[in-house]
């Protein structure tokens, strides 16, 4: 099944890191804590732990996410994680990676597997899609 959707970042919280135990790089590592919004097939609300090294001159740089979502894939409604991770030369997407986490779904998403993306539009606007399987 193919899904897909639009999402709005709701909140962007910094988690401070203790630097005396962090080495020191021309990229400083962060954490945040992100709340998303999503419309579409894909529909509901995410917790995201998103970390982070980018040079913010540049815009360089690249992430990686754990996110936690609870809502509806078309008509099935149920939570589960997804892993998702990119870099960027400061205009694109690179070494993309998009998996939802096995065993993590419930309710009628139990049991999903599969993978998917997320995308900027250059109007702004934040998409994400989802190639998934569910049991019978």
């Amino acid at each position: 099944m193919d899904a897909s959707g639009a999402f709005t970042v709701e909140t962007f919280t910094p988690i401070d890191l203790p630097r005396e135990e962090t080495p020191t790089t021309a990229t400083p590592v962060g954490l945040a804590r992100m709340e998303k919004h999503f419309t579409g097939e894909v529909s509901g609300h995410s917790t995201t732990l998103f970390t982070y090294a980018v040079d913010h001159s540049t815009d360089v740089g690249g992430y990686v996410a754990m996110e936690s979502f609870a809502g509806n894939l078309h008509e099935r409604t149920g939570t589960f994680n997804f892993t998702h991770s990119a870099t960027t030369s400061g205009e694109d997407r690179d070494n993309e990676s998009f998996v939802i986490i096995p065993s993590s779904g419930t309710g009628d998403l139990a049991g999903i597997t599969g993978t998917g993306g997320l995308r900027n539009e250059a109007d702004g606007t934040h998409r994400v899609w989802l190639t998934y399987e569910l049991p019978e």
